[in-house]
């Protein structure tokens, strides 16, 4: 089974040297790997860490784009493999854990996308807000469609999808800055559903400063509001439960950056 991963890229020079080596090591365990980067035009050191490991880069786009959203899409119209998905410049994934995608499509053939674990880490490889990773992962047992609708819970750099559920549920909206994965979950799983791929973490989100976590989770958390809202109906019970979800997490998110300006200051 081919595998497209796609790795949108804009000035991410810091952390991607880490995730290009984290990639294209997916190939020592026999994955039929396609993978295509898409850089918006970096003025860093990007493009020459990308020329680094352009031999095991099968496509690559070099062009200004309007957003993440924007440059993934560029990625999926290219992708050519059964399953298809995307990591970020400053995410990384673990040994193995494409193939572990792909005995999970092999064995749920009929699934729109797939997901598992993920870690948080920090600058320094280190593993960081434990629990938020833990109180994500506690949904997992109840899974669906409805759950899911209630409170995003599956963390995008640990998801793979079938690129048939993508053709059919429509790419990316570009409109949206922070949320844009969940609302496409939402509506990959109306193509299928999702199974969850067991076991030991299939990646790492990088959580810093510059991240889109970091520097809008009010708007991504508003903009999950409105994507599940869209999807449940505006008064139903999801719509309602998921409302209380979206202002508590933004207090708590809220806290504890003003504690991480703090402890910087």
């Amino acid at each position: 089974m081919k595998v497209s991963l796609i790795t949108p890229n804009w000035n991410g020079a810091r952390y991607l040297d880490a995730c290009l080596r984290s990639v294209h090591a997916q190939r020592d365990a026999g994955v039929n790997l396609e993978h295509i980067v898409v850089d918006g035009g970096s003025s860093d050191d990007s493009l020459a860490i990308i020329e680094r490991h352009r031999a095991g880069i099968d496509h690559l786009i070099v062009e200004r784009d309007r957003g993440p959203a924007d440059a993934i899409n560029k990625g999926f119209r290219l992708a050519t493999g059964e399953l298809v998905g995307w990591l970020n410049a400053d995410d990384v994934m673990y040994p193995t854990t494409l193939s572990r995608y792909v005995a999970a499509a092999n064995n749920h053939p009929d699934a729109s996308f797939y997901f598992g674990r993920c870690r948080i880490i920090n600058d320094q490889d280190e593993e960081i807000r434990k629990g938020i990773t833990r109180f994500k992962e506690s949904f997992f047992p109840f899974s669906s469609r409805f759950t899911f609708q209630c409170i995003n819970y599956i963390s995008q750099p640990a998801t793979m999808f079938r690129r048939s559920a993508v053709e059919a549920a429509g790419l990316l909206r570009e409109d949206m800055k922070a949320a844009f994965d969940y609302e496409f979950f939402l509506r990959l799983w109306r193509q299928g559903g999702a199974v969850q791929v067991r076991g030991e973490p299939l990646a790492a989100f990088r959580w810093h400063a510059a991240s889109i976590s970091g520097q809008h989770f009010a708007r991504q958390f508003k903009e999950e509001y409105e994507a599940a809202r869209a999807d449940a109906g505006r008064f139903s019970l999801q719509t309602l439960i998921h409302l209380g979800v979206r202002w508590g997490i933004v207090g708590s998110y809220t806290l504890m950056t003003r504690r991480h300006r703090k402890g910087d200051a």
